[in-house]
């Protein structure tokens, strides 16, 4: 699969990979998902599948070795893994969040240009560590600041939350560029598992996505100042980041809905089984809910189109524009309110079968996950920021 590269969504290439991720989905994401979300533990076979496969550079251009997918392809990614185990897709998700900035922000580097290769070639799992104790989720303030000396570096960052932090290989670490530099001047650094250490400051016991491992750590790193990404974060965050992460995330919350939505036809077409030739009222709902579903990926289809052909185009500006950013709060917000509601909805088809943990038909841990869609980056916060644009900018 390793040279499987794929223009457009329609490639037939591209197709044969995504049914061999939804293989990889239901024989090993699915089988160990449950005991991932009961023991809030690492899903470390999920991953390794994913390393085998060869996807953890799926966005990494083919000149470098990777598969070169596009924005479209990895957002369906995303939304099959979403399918079997919702922890092990937020984590590929995320990674792939820090591959698009190095890919999209770094390749004028050598030491990048070499760090992409060696990312295909090791499979390598990135983290981020954006968060800080101090300034909350505010991305765009840092407190700690990167001191650079000669050809060296140096920084010390106190991260409340550092997704699987202790199971990846590098860190996007965001800081300001220097002691001396106002907290929003800031850049990112990539540090390497040799490069740092992680002293933890808080652990992961949570309602859903409880196989991220989202723990705090105070993180101190040193290296080679060619490890700091040659853009301004202030970019990075607008034009990849930002865009980026509401596109796979939205696109794995549409994947967990659509696992409910099937886990209930299949609970209605068990019930039709019980009387031939008539419709189960439950159906009606079903009905009802699949036209949620529809209305949720058509808008996350929609939106990431939009980007891919921004990103197509070398529209930087178009990528910093109001409107843009505002379109792409309002998929954030909107998945992750839709996605709650349709598993709310298919729980209620289920009845108890889907409040049960121990049956076939449980929508609990789907439940859990997506209610942490809205805390990720706090929809009040995002409501907050769209306001403040709608009064500077007019749609046209």
């Amino acid at each position: 699969m390793s040279n499987l590269a794929a223009a457009d969504t329609g490639n037939e290439a591209f197709e044969r990979l995504l049914q061999q991720v939804h293989v990889l989905g239901k024989d090993v994401l699915a089988k160990w998902s449950s005991e991932v979300d009961r023991d809030a533990r690492f899903p470390r076979e999920a991953i390794e599948a994913l390393r085998e496969a060869r996807l953890l550079s799926a966005y990494v251009p083919a000149d470098y070795g990777g598969m070169g997918l596009n924005v479209v392809q990895v957002a369906r990614l995303c939304d099959a893994l979403g399918q079997y185990c919702g922890s092990s897709a937020m984590i590929y998700a995320m990674h792939m969040i820090q591959v698009a900035c190095v890919v999209h922000h770094a390749q004028q580097s050598a030491y990048f240009r070499r760090y992409l290769r060696q990312l295909v070639n090791e499979q390598r799992l990135m983290a981020s560590a954006t968060t800080e104790v101090g300034v909350g989720g505010d991305l765009r303030s840092s407190l700690c600041a990167v001191d650079v000396a000669g050809d060296t570096f140096r920084l010390v960052k106190k991260a409340p939350v550092i997704s699987y932090g202790a199971a990846a290989d590098d860190i996007l670490v965001t800081c300001r560029k220097s002691a001396d530099a106002p907290a929003g001047d800031q850049v990112q650094v990539l540090v390497q598992r040799e490069d740092y250490t992680a002293e933890p400051i808080s652990g992961w016991d949570t309602l859903g996505f409880r196989g991220t491992c989202s723990s705090g750590f105070t993180l101190t790193a040193q290296g080679k100042a060619e490890q700091i990404l040659p853009e301004p974060f202030a970019d990075i965050l607008s034009q990849t980041m930002h865009p980026y992460s509401h596109i796979v995330w939205s696109s794995l919350w549409t994947g967990i809905a659509t696992d409910a939505v099937n886990r209930a036809r299949e609970f209605v077409r068990a019930e039709a089984r019980k009387t031939p030739g008539e419709t189960p009222l439950s159906a009606l709902r079903l009905a009802e809910v699949d036209g949620v579903l529809q209305e949720m990926r058509h808008n996350v289809a929609a939106h990431t189109r939009e980007y891919h052909d921004l990103l197509r185009r070398a529209e930087p500006e178009a990528l910093s524009h109001f409107g843009f950013s505002i379109r792409t709060n309002n998929l954030k917000i909107s998945s992750s309110q839709r996605a709650v509601e349709i598993v709310g909805r298919a729980m209620l088809i289920c009845g108890i079968a889907g409040y049960r943990n121990d049956s076939k038909y449980t929508l609990a841990r789907q439940l859990r996950d997506v209610y942490g869609a809205a805390l990720m980056v706090n929809n009040d916060r995002i409501m907050k920021l769209n306001a403040t644009m709608l009064m500077a900018h007019r749609e046209g």
